[in-house]
């Protein structure tokens, strides 16, 4: 049974940002270091930091032969599968690494001597070149070191959809960078029927197809060969009947086959060719329709129904924000993610009803930074379920909560605005006192970006923005 059913959240897998496990059963989804190291958003970059904090001290005690320190640090790698992700049939086997299985990881390591000669640096490198080593058992290690990160955002996720946590509960062990130490605490978490789930969000994970030996070796290392061998005019070069020199990769494959020692032999004499391949490298994160098959069409066909089914007024502001919640979620993935709900600033003297981690690395959420200058590593979101156009005072409380540290730029969501002139007079006064980029949008622009979707139309949203932007910025 998926999260949503056990907590009756009544939202579809595109309307949440974490994935919608299973509980019973894994699903063959896995972190990836690699990928999240690409990534720009703030909860992505500390995740990152803290992945790459622990492999520097492991990599540093073991170039200073300090074996026995570096394996205990190795030693915590054998906790219980507590994300439902990987590769295990039926129910999930808590198939956390496991202690006998770190040491044989600490073993391989160390036999392939990949980390003294420097072609480890990364965590994410060791499943290049490290025996018996693949995507589930560096999926298992990240997930490991990384568990406060996941801890928090499962408070803030369960926080965001009323799922209730449980107080006083072991953490299990992660990797603090402060104390340059493993460290447990105890804290809330979400048990389920007795076992500890940690959420994870769905812009981060992949199928780990893209940062593995099979592809450094059929699309870099076998690129480079064919040039080499014609180059060098070698045996295994052949002609076309117009002359035309080539080398197969067949013929390559069977003079060197795909081992991870041959990687590594390679690597050690070419190791331009794995920087090219690590430069290279740029996952994206998966689209909705990757995590289940139910119709994105009628996903939105329901949106738009239930939308058209609230009132506005207080009696049915609690619904609007909870529907609104959903289709933000829909409509801004993988762009905006990680939304918390009323987060206090000013010590909890304000709160703002939503804000997403802005995770883009193209379209108009980047522009904003690289190209307008306007902070938004945070983009903030009032709901407003008026039945009357909001005014002045709801501008000056958004833009009150915009920081050059938060970000600067907000959507004001609200039913309807009759007089939409006006209003965008207001946004343009509100952006040219440099008080922040505020957005209006309305019943009628959530409808007509869902009916694009529906109709698969996915760069709908980047010109509605845009264009929407525009009017404000450029008045």
């Amino acid at each position: 049974m998926k999260i949503s059913q056990i907590f009756s959240l009544g939202k579809t897998q595109a309307e949440l940002d974490f994935v919608d496990i299973d509980i019973e059963n894994d699903t063959p989804l896995f972190l990836d270091p690699a990928f999240l190291a690409k990534r720009k958003d703030r909860w992505s970059i500390d995740a990152s930091r803290t992945i790459r904090h622990f492999f520097q001290l492991v990599l540093d005690l073991l170039r200073n032969n300090k074996l026995t320190e570096a394996q205990n640090y190795f030693d915590y790698l054998h906790e219980p599968n507590t994300t439902c992700l990987g590769l295990s049939r039926g129910n999930p086997r808590g198939r956390g690494i496991g202690k006998d299985n770190t040491k044989a990881i600490f073993r391989s390591i160390l036999k392939s001597k990949a980390i003294k000669t420097g072609l480890i640096r990364d965590i994410e490198d060791s499943i290049i070149f490290v025996e018996d080593f693949g995507k589930d058992k560096l999926s298992d290690m990240t997930t490991n070191i990384i568990k406060r990160h996941l801890i928090e955002y499962t408070q803030a996720q369960c926080n965001l959809h009323n799922i209730p946590l449980t107080r006083d509960v072991p953490s299990g062990f992660f990797w603090d960078i402060s104390g340059n130490d493993w460290e447990n605490i105890h804290t809330e978490m979400l048990v389920i029927k007795g076992k500890i789930i940690l959420l994870i969000p769905k812009g981060i994970v992949s199928y780990s197809k893209d940062y593995v030996p099979e592809r450094y070796y059929n699309h870099f290392v076998l690129n480079f060969l064919q040039n080499e061998h014609l180059r060098l005019n070698t045996i295994l070069v052949q002609k076309y009947a117009d002359g035309t020199r080539y080398v197969t990769k067949k013929s390559l494959k069977e003079k060197y086959p795909n081992t991870k020692e041959f990687l590594r032999d390679f690597t050690r004499e070419h190791p331009e060719i794995f920087e090219k391949f690590k430069f290279e490298t740029n996952s994206k994160s998966l689209k909705n329709y990757d995590f289940e098959s139910r119709n994105i069409e009628l996903v939105c066909k329901s949106l738009i129904d239930a939308l058209s089914k609230i009132n506005s007024g207080n009696e049915d502001a609690s619904k609007y924000h909870e529907l609104i919640k959903g289709i933000l979620e829909l409509i801004f993935y993988p762009n905006l993610i990680n939304p918390i709900k009323e987060r206090e600033i000013h010590q909890g003297r304000k709160r703002i009803d939503i804000t997403f981690d802005n995770a883009s690395i193209i379209g108009i959420f980047r522009r904003l930074s690289d190209n307008m200058n306007i902070p938004c590593h945070y983009i903030m979101v009032e709901c407003k379920n008026y039945s009357s156009d909001p005014k002045n005072p709801e501008l000056d409380q958004l833009s009150g909560r915009f920081s050059p540290n938060r970000g600067k730029v907000g959507f004001l969501v609200c039913r309807t605005i009759d007089d939409i002139g006006t209003f965008i007079d207001r946004c343009i006064d509100t952006y040219k006192d440099d008080r922040g980029l505020i957005i209006p949008i309305v019943d009628e622009d959530i409808i007509r970006i869902l009916e694009n979707i529906k109709m698969l139309d996915d760069s709908y949203i980047e010109r509605f923005l845009s264009e929407r932007i525009r009017n404000i910025a450029l008045s």
